[in-house]
Parts: C-alpha cells; structure tokens; sequence
C-alpha cells in the first residue's frame, strides 16, 4: 500500500534544523497521522507521496517551504504588566526562553517565547519556533494503512490517529506522543 490522500501513516524519522538536531522519532513508536489531511507541512507530505512501508527518505525542506521566514512583525514589545498576577509580576513563570500560552484580540490562543524583559515590558516571539530554519528530514515509511471510519469522522482532536489519543487528552496511546 502506498501514502496517498486519506491512508493512515506511520513513519520513523530524524530532524535536524540547521545542522542541529531537533527530534528523534523512531520504528517502536513511530509517528502517526492521516496524509493529506493538513497534518503536516505540505512540502514534507509531497517528499513521502507514493512511498511503501520499507522506503526511505532524505530530504530539506528550505524556510520558505517549512515554518516560514521569521516574521519581525511577530516579535512584540508587550507591557509587564500584562504578565501581572494579584498586581504582581511573575517571575518566576516569566523568564527568558518560557513558551508562554496567550491569546490575541480574537481570542485565539497561541504561544510566544519570551526573548527579553526590561523595566517596562516583556519582549515575546510569536514565530514558530523553526521559522528561519532549514530542515533536513531523514526517515522510513513504517506502515500505511486504511482509513478506519472513526479515523475519518476525526474523533480523535489531535487530528493523527483514531479513538483514544495520549496526545489529545483520550486514554490510549496511538503513538502521536
């Protein structure tokens, strides 16, 4: 069976961003997502497009093709009080290199890392933290499968797998953690 629109995928790799490594996913527990369903970057799914369990891969993906440019608009000088708790400010949760939750104008939540804190504000980056990067993927084609019914109603919120996900809060493991 080949990786195509609506087979479920599971897939070993390496990541390396720049030259340096990011993340080991390996053959036991390998990745798990439905391809074609935006799971992935684009230019990543089109490098495994028609690959077989067994087949290989090696591949970059440049910036502009992955998590984009950074963005200099997403990087913001926001007042320290923003990050106040009962009138203070926190410092403990609140300090260069936190991933810090927070939510725009819309109310649609994301996260920023902070990069900076003076005086008066807290400087946080709202980039994907690979924007700029190069990625160099290495990996294998684990298993490809059929599409279940429940796979393609997506009763699983992390959008990768079936019924019962460690990663969206359900009980079982699908291997998406």
């Amino acid at each position: 069976m080949k990786v195509e629109q609506n087979k479920v995928v599971a897939l070993s790799y390496r990541l390396e961003a720049d030259g340096n490594e990011i993340e080991v996913v390996t053959k036991e527990k390998p990745m798990q997502f439905m391809y074609g369903v935006g799971y992935l970057l684009p230019k990543f799914e089109q490098q495994i497009a028609n690959k077989s369990v067994g087949d290989k891969f090696d591949f970059i993906l440049h910036a502009a093709d992955a998590y984009g440019e950074i963005d200099r608009d997403a990087i913001l000088d926001i007042p320290k009080n923003a990050f106040e708790i009962d009138g203070k400010f926190d410092e403990t949760y609140i300090k260069i290199g936190a991933n810090i939750p927070m939510q725009d104008q819309e109310g649609n939540r994301l996260y920023g890392v902070v990069e900076g804190i003076d005086n008066a504000t807290v400087t946080m980056n709202f980039n994907h933290p690979l924007a700029g990067n190069t990625l160099h993927f290495t990996g294998e084609i684990v298993d490809v499968r059929e599409a279940t019914p429940e796979d393609l109603s997506g009763s699983c919120s992390c959008g990768c797998c079936h019924d019962d996900c460690e990663e969206c809060g359900d009980d079982d493991d699908c291997g998406c953690d």
